[in-house]
């Protein structure tokens, strides 16, 4: 992540893993999710705060989630039902509830399938938000195969090429890959030029946006670099044509088609709702799993051996910056800004709960 989204120095209060993800299992099974739908949908965010992946850890998406369950657009206890179904594929209804927990239990079917048949694929629909779509992807790593992930949007922010009318979501996907010795190999990205929840860390912390991320509401590119406006549109990954904008719009366009089109939602910017698009492949239907892994360390590791340009470093490939943010956070604990920490204390108020880590470092 940028580091102008990563919360000021003179604002963090760090908090280890576990007394957050306690926290976090304790405000869902406030709500009515179940202990192992609570630890699962903790598991989710404090694996993303880990990562550095703050846009959709806790800090950005719990209490949006809280306030999912309070208006009654999110199931506590949802079915999970498979509508239609070959020795390959699904489709699932997620019952109204939370793509934390869900989305797992999806690739956990496909992963299944997979082991079966060699490859399996599963649409959702009927579900709320992905939660990040990289730890679905990343689940399917630890059975040797390699995991695919992605999401339509139940709302559209996101300006095709040359529009001034937004027709996509930020439609995020991921992509990971198993290797031997080195971190896994994942792509995690929306299809937007900058994440919708990137903003709301952008207004947090008083960052500001780059030329080329967003559009206003005539459809015209910013192209300068400007506060978080009120109100905005998104551009396409490219920003503008000139950069590229159309492959961001294709990309876009195609997990709309897997994720809503295809789960039976209709087309993307009138579905309304969310789909999800969940594949595994099993490596050694394919090759020898063992060598798989030994070729992606000789990958990843030509990647980054790789000379770098001047000005820079060193070159990384997606997911170490991940993995290596994950070992030290793990260890240091994970700064979170002063103003999440109040809304623990508040949200502990309203729940009748008590979270340790707030004794430890009051906000």
């Amino acid at each position: 992540m940028l580091e102008r989204f990563k919360v000021p120095a003179d604002a963090r209060v760090y908090v280890h893993a576990e007394p957050m993800r306690r926290a976090t299992e304790a405000i869902f099974r406030h709500l009515g999710l179940s202990a192992e739908d609570a630890a699962l949908s903790a598991d989710v965010l404090i694996t993303n705060d880990l990562q550095g992946i703050e846009s959709h850890g806790v800090s950005n998406m719990l209490r949006s989630y809280v306030a999912g369950y309070r208006d009654g657009r999110l199931a506590p206890t949802p079915a999970f039902t498979v509508t239609r179904e070959t020795p390959a594929t699904a489709l699932v209804d997620g019952g109204g509830g939370l793509g934390l927990h869900v989305a797992p239990r999806a690739m956990d079917l496909a992963v299944a399938k997979a082991r079966e048949v060699g490859i399996g694929a599963v649409c959702v629909r009927n579900v709320g938000h992905m939660g990040g779509a990289g730890y679905h992807a990343l689940r399917a790593t630890s059975h040797d195969m390699i995991g695919v992930a992605m999401s339509s949007s139940d709302t559209t922010t996101v300006l095709p090429t040359f529009g001034s009318r937004p027709m996509l979501g930020t439609n995020p996907l991921a992509w990971a890959a198993p290797a031997a010795t080195m971190p896994p190999f994942l792509l995690d990205i929306g299809t937007s030029q900058v994440a919708q929840n990137k903003l709301r860390l952008a207004r947090r912390v008083g960052a500001l946006v780059e030329p080329g991320w967003i559009a206003d509401l005539d459809g015209a590119p910013i192209m300068e670099r400007v506060p978080v406006p009120d109100e905005c549109y998104l551009l396409p990954l490219g920003g503008t044509r000139e950069q590229g904008s159309h492959k961001g719009f294709g990309l876009g366009s195609v997990v709309d088609i897997m994720c809503s089109t295809l789960s039976g939602l209709g087309p993307g910017f009138l579905a309304g709702a969310s789909g999800y698009h969940l594949l595994a492949y099993r490596i050694d239907a394919f090759m020898d799993a063992g060598q798989f892994k030994r070729d992606m360390d000789t990958f990843l590791r030509g990647l980054c051996d790789t000379p770098p340009a001047p000005g820079h470093q060193r070159v990384v490939y997606p997911g170490l910056l991940e993995a290596e943010e994950a070992a030290r956070r793990t260890v240091e604990g994970i700064p979170y800004h002063r103003e999440v920490i109040a809304w623990f204390a508040r949200t502990a108020a309203e729940m009748d709960l008590e979270f340790e880590f707030l004794e430890a470092s009051p906000p």
